[in-house]
């Protein structure tokens, strides 16, 4: 387990950055292309808007989600278009580079087979293993649409919907996540922070204490 701490978002952000490009580097020298999962919510505003001002070479980054909510992709409530508005439409990126949650089948659960055929077929009769998982948390201690003390907890899977009150969703399984070969949890305020330290102490009914702790790197607010 590794813990960033830093005094403000800029300084966190700043951290991210520079070890994005050091992995980005590491792929390039293995001649390797890079999955990136990206994550949704507010957590992420301020660093998809400094990611998209760095100059890089973003032709060999592959862009995926942790989890999309079952609304139009051009809602204000759609991490797609969140990230798109933020950074995709800002950076020189194909089409093809970025896995979207297509939620334009007859219903959410095809949605969620399609996005697991998409997960399959890019890693093609291999482990899925994501390069990097970027996840923010809720202030329930959620992560991706994995909640605390749900059935999702428990269960393992590649996609699968997720019903909720507010949104339904479709969200990658803790198994999966967990295979990545790293893991950031953004806390990019003291109050993410907060209530972090206080959830932590309750164990493995929530799902970010579920984290591998080998692959898992904490990014938080001193």
């Amino acid at each position: 387990m590794n813990i960033v701490r830093r005094k403000n978002e800029n300084l966190l952000i700043k951290e991210f950055i520079s070890f994005f490009k050091k992995i980005l580097i590491q792929k390039r020298k293995k001649n390797t292309r890079l999955s990136f999962v990206l994550t949704g919510g507010t957590s992420p505003i301020n660093l998809y808007k400094e990611l998209s001002k760095i100059k890089i070479d973003w032709s060999n980054v592959d862009f995926f989600f942790s989890d999309e909510r079952y609304v139009s992709n051009k809602s204000k409530n759609s991490n797609y278009n969140l990230a798109y508005n933020l950074l995709f439409k800002k950076i020189k990126i194909k089409k093809k580079n970025i896995f979207l949650i297509n939620i334009n089948f007859e219903n959410i659960n095809e949605s969620a087979k399609n996005y697991e055929k998409v997960v399959k077929k890019y890693f093609y009769q291999k482990k899925i293993k994501f390069d990097l998982c970027l996840l923010g948390m809720g202030i329930d201690g959620h992560i991706a649409s994995i909640f605390p003390k749900s059935a999702e907890l428990q269960q393992k899977f590649i996609v699968k919907p997720v019903y909720r009150n507010d949104f339904n969703r479709i969200t990658l399984g803790l198994n999966i996540i967990n295979n990545s070969k790293r893991i950031i949890l953004w806390l990019n305020n003291k109050n993410k922070t907060s209530v972090f330290k206080k959830l932590k102490k309750k164990g493995k009914k929530v799902p970010f204490n579920n984290l591998k702790k080998n692959k898992v790197s904490y990014y938080s607010i001193i």
